[in-house]
C-alpha cells in the first residue's frame, strides 16, 4: 500500500524536452507490504504556467530510497527522513538539472 507522506510543490527551474520548467513537486512517500516497508523521496518538474497550473508531467522525474527494511510505519522514522527530505531532493533535481527554491512554496505541504 502506497501512501503520501509529505507532498508539497515549489517554485523551481529546469528544462527537460525542451519545455522550461518552473515548478517541482517534492514527495515523501511509503509503501509497504508483506511486513516490510521502503520510503522514496521523489521531485517532478513541470512547466507551471500560471497559478493553477499543477499539471505534473512526468518526464522531468526522480527519486532515490531512503529507507528500506522490516517493520511498518514509524512517527519517529517518517520525521527523520523529513528531516533529512532536502538534501536528497536537492540531489536528485541536480541529476536533473534543475533547482529547486524552498522558500516559495506553491501551496502548503500535504500530510498523509
Amino acid at each position: 500500500m502506497e501512501i503520501n507522506v509529505y507532498e508539497q510543490y515549489f517554485r523551481a527551474e529546469a528544462e527537460c524536452s525542451g519545455v522550461s520548467r518552473r515548478g517541482v513537486r517534492v514527495a515523501l512517500t511509503s509503501d509497504s507490504g508483506g511486513g516490510m516497508i521502503r520510503y522514496d523521496v521523489s521531485v517532478s518538474f513541470f512547466p507551471h504556467h500560471d497559478e493553477t497550473d499543477f499539471s505534473v508531467s512526468y518526464d522531468a522525474f526522480a527519486s532515490r530510497t531512503v529507507y528500506e527494511g522490516k517493520g511498518r510505519r514509524s512517527k519517529k522514522r517518517e520525521q527523520a527522513l523529513l528531516d533529512s527530505l532536502r538534501p536528497v531532493a536537492d540531489e536528485l533535481a541536480e541529476s536533473l538539472e534543475g533547482t529547486v527554491f524552498w522558500d516559495e512554496p506553491l501551496i502548503e505541504a500535504r500530510y498523509g
